[in-house]
């Protein structure tokens, strides 16, 4: 597999174009016309059967293995990279920076780009594919839920029938060319608490004639926090964040409502129906007791991202055999960022891995993390992603004939 390897370092200065490319113009929810276009671009010349998303800018290419040993019902591998950016502000000095008000501030830029060089090294190797690939590039991760879109339009049996496994990686702020995954829960479910308290406007100066539901919204901030502190078991943890808070418009004026909005992880379904019940109870309490009344909105995203045990075993060998027993990391516990990947792996066994790419040229207080405007990613570790994908993709269905 050594090969792999030496043909993705020559693929790299085309994969870091690819990428800076997608970076300076990004694109964010389930509408990507411009990355779309620059990934049919890339593929143009391959071999591959290319089809567009319906509800969503999708690409799906499917590779058709030419081993001799190909059965008539050859089994089919799915790798997956996502490509929607974030509505943040880039901060950072890239001379590729984004100038559009959006950021590639999670790296999918990266993903989008490695997958690419995995399509490319596996067309060069597909008379040892014993099986088809199934590349599906992948709008709307960042809360849009783009995997169920392509999930509805087909992305699993794209090939002819349905993946028998599945395979993704994403960058983090980890050491460069370091890959960490686990079996089972890897990282945590994504939902969305809004809660809005109505009480009765007034005027500012005469609180006693309004009921005022900004004190109680302030009171049930903290009330959240030690709610998740001390009423949640610490070994099935939940996050909990508080990220918007609205109330009012005039300085004067005491509003009729206030509001906040929540993001909350969990790592389990029983953590799930715990948060939901306690936070809607604790709401109702708190603003009946300030004399207004809650509207309690929970919304379940995306679940927790489970990769299959034996999948993964097999898979953190076949790392270590690509890259070297050294630059593989079996997690010890999950991790609470989500990801719609693990709507795939609900359908699919497969594994979910995460790819160090932390730049070492520059100063540690100079750089984000992920979803920061100053998250800066080594892009030089596109040509590991596009071997490591390539590789999973040929020995999975290796093993198969």
């Amino acid at each position: 597999m050594s090969t792999l390897l030496s043909e993705a370092s020559a693929l790299l200065p085309q994969l870091q174009d690819l990428r800076r490319r997608l970076h300076a113009r990004p694109e964010i929810g389930l509408d990507l016309p411009h990355t779309q276009a620059e990934v049919l671009s890339a593929l143009e010349g391959l071999d591959l059967e290319v089809s567009t998303g319906a509800g969503t800018t999708s690409v799906v290419a499917v590779l058709r293995g030419t081993h001799p040993d190909r059965s008539a019902d050859a089994p089919a591998v799915l790798l997956r990279g996502d490509m929607d950016a974030l509505p943040i502000e880039e901060l950072t000095d890239e001379p590729f920076k984004s100038t559009n008000g959006n950021m590639h501030a999670c790296g999918h830029d990266l993903h989008t780009a490695g997958l690419v060089g995995a399509a490319k090294l596996l067309h060069a190797h597909r008379e040892s594919l014993a099986g088809d690939v199934v590349f599906m590039f992948q709008p709307g991760e960042e809360g849009w839920n783009g995997a169920s879109v392509m999930i509805d339009e087909d992305v699993l049996d794209a090939a002819g029938s349905r993946a028998i496994a599945a395979f993704g990686a994403h960058v983090h702020m980890g050491d460069r060319g370091i890959v960490s995954t686990k079996p089972g829960t890897l990282q945590a479910g994504s939902n969305v608490l809004r809660i809005t308290l109505h009480g009765r406007g007034g005027h500012g100066s005469q609180p006693q004639s309004a009921v005022d539901p900004v004190p109680a919204l302030a009171e049930l901030v903290t009330a959240l926090q030690n709610m998740i502190s001390r009423r949640i078991n610490a070994f099935d943890p939940i996050a909990l964040s508080v990220t918007q808070l609205k109330a009012g418009e005039a300085v004067n004026v005491i509003p009729a409502s206030a509001s906040l909005g929540a993001t909350v992880r969990t790592l389990s379904q029983e953590s799930l129906d715990i948060v939901r019940t306690q936070s809607t109870q604790l709401a109702r309490g708190i603003a009946e007791a300030h004399g207004c009344t809650a509207e309690v909105d929970f919304e379940v995203q995306y679940p927790v991202t489970v990769n299959d045990e034996t999948e993964t075993a097999w898979t953190i060998d076949q790392v270590g055999g690509l890259l070297g027993e050294d630059r593989v990391v079996v997690a010890d516990q999950p991790i609470m960022p989500s990801e719609d990947f693990s709507f795939v792996l609900q359908e699919v066994p497969g594994t979910y891995m995460m790819l160090g790419a932390k730049r070492t040229d520059v100063p540690e207080e100079k750089q984000g993390d992920n979803h920061s405007p100053f998250v800066i990613f080594d892009d030089t570790v596109l040509g590991d992603q596009a071997a490591l994908l390539a590789h999973l993709a040929l020995e999975r269905l290796r093993a198969e004939v």
